[in-house]
């Protein structure tokens, strides 16, 4: 059974194992740093779909396929299902995932789902309410932009803060029982808002979300920086990564030497045009479940904190010139026991 460790981190007792996982992503994730790491690039931004919705809808049952495949399970062998996406009513994950026949719980948390679904059932697992849950999530640059800001037609400038949402999908299997990777415990993060309201200065609106809960995990288990091998968030950028180290340090937490971040990871920043760095519920996803986790389990990385980050605005709230709310949740997740 879990066991609560204070208001915000939960201690799961059996360690439940990431018994796979498996990242799709599409031609400029195929052209960064990590391209060798995904399963599958897919040249065709649309999939082979005839809109960009129907696209990512594709990507997450692509991703969801690809994961089973690799554990030599079949979709009747899950017991939940928790997924989510960035679109309105997370329509790239009920469409998409409408055919496999899953109990399925949508989740909402911005660029934070893949930490949110995967906690949901790493949760589940450790307390023997499934045998198998999957963790996935996707977005998609066209749909975001469509969406949040403007149609690519219309060839508005991007500001130096903007960042490049990831065409990507990630989706990770977990058990009760396994060989590891473990998730060992969970911090589920509060909402931060500073006031930040330009839509294209994400990192500043999910810097002090991130700030809080990777300090509240650091105090609710008496741990600190040096006793992980890395310290990874999920899509903050640059101009988010130097905030972060710089409100940490005002409470002398040095994460300098073990932190990186999703969105710094999945492209290069001087070679391709992605300004602050990566964004979108498949940068974090894709960064975890194709190069992190592998690694994990080839014994190049032993214990981690995935914290992903994400800004809770919407269409509406963007248009009445409303602040960004920003959420982040972290789950500790090591080879060992």
């Amino acid at each position: 059974m879990s066991k609560k460790l204070s208001a915000n981190t939960i201690d799961l007792l059996n360690r439940p194992t990431i018994v796979q996982s498996a990242a799709v992503g599409g031609k400029k994730e195929g052209e960064g740093p990590l391209g060798s790491y995904f399963d599958i690039i897919n040249e065709d931004s649309l999939f082979g779909e005839d809109t960009w919705e129907k696209a990512e809808s594709t990507m997450q049952k692509t991703v969801v396929n690809k994961a089973l495949e690799k554990a030599n399970l079949k979709s009747t062998d899950m017991d939940f299902i928790f997924a989510g996406d960035l679109l309105n009513q997370c329509i790239g994950s009920s469409y998409g995932l409408r055919d496999l026949d899953i109990p399925f719980i949508g989740l909402y948390g911005a660029c934070s789902t893949m930490a949110e679904s995967l906690t949901m059932a790493s949760i589940f697992a450790d307390n023997g309410l499934a045998n198998y849950a999957m963790a996935v999530t996707s977005s998609h640059f066209c749909t975001a932009e469509r969406q949040f800001r403007f149609p690519l037609e219309y060839g508005g400038q991007r500001t130096p803060t903007a960042q490049w949402t990831a065409t990507a999908s990630g989706a990770a299997i977990v058990a009760p029982n396994g060989d590891g990777p473990f998730v060992k415990s969970v911090t589920i993060g509060k909402i931060r808002d500073f006031g930040i309201t330009d839509v294209n200065n994400m990192g500043a609106a999910m810097a002090p979300a991130a700030y809080y809960t990777i300090k509240t995990h650091l105090e609710d288990t008496a741990t600190q920086p040096s006793d992980y091998d890395l310290i990874l968030t999920g899509d903050l950028g640059q101009v988010g990564t130097d905030l972060l180290i710089d409100l940490l340090m005002r409470d002398n937490i040095d994460i300098s030497k073990q932190h990186n971040d999703c969105g710094l990871l999945l492209y290069d920043l001087e070679k391709q045009d992605v300004h602050a760095g990566g964004s979108g519920c498949g940068c974090s996803a894709s960064t975890l479940c194709g190069y992190i986790l592998p690694k994990m389990r080839q014994g190049k990385l032993n214990n981690i904190l995935f914290i992903a980050t994400g800004a809770l605005m919407s269409t509406t709230s963007v248009q009445q010139n409303q602040s960004i709310p920003g959420i982040a949740h972290c789950l500790n997740i090591s080879t060992q026991r």
